[in-house]
């Protein structure tokens, strides 16, 4: 859910409580007219509150945008780093074992052969 549409269905339904309960209360004419001032420099000051916050939270947003277009190129380029020298470190041992089971397919093809020359 945005944020923008959570403050203004929370600034609404202030709003409709705050209507309901000054038109569902006795009062006199001037009482009334009182309430209803009240009411709306209350409203006014809940709405700066929330152009306030949606700004503070906009502001956040594009901060936490600016850090992670910063922070996310340096850290995949430290991952391709920490691969590339794993790669590197592991290469002599796969480079072994490539030769070791180059010498072991040799070994079986001339046990196969050795075998294939008893049975003859």
């Amino acid at each position: 859910m945005k944020a923008s549409t959570f403050f203004i269905g929370l600034a609404t339904g202030s709003v409709a409580a705050a209507i309901t309960v000054l038109y569902s209360t006795p009062q006199s004419g001037s009482e009334l007219r009182t309430s209803v001032k009240s009411a709306s420099i209350d409203m006014k000051d809940m709405f700066k509150d929330v152009k306030v916050k949606v700004a503070d939270l906009k502001e956040s947003i594009s901060h936490l945008k600016k850090e992670a277009k910063e922070t996310v190129p340096s850290a995949i380029d430290g991952i391709k780093d920490s691969v590339e020298k794993w790669q590197q470190s592991t290469e002599p041992n796969r480079e072994r074992m490539e030769k070791e089971i180059a010498a072991i397919q040799t070994a079986i093809e001339e046990l196969e052969r050795t075998v294939a020359e008893h049975q003859k």
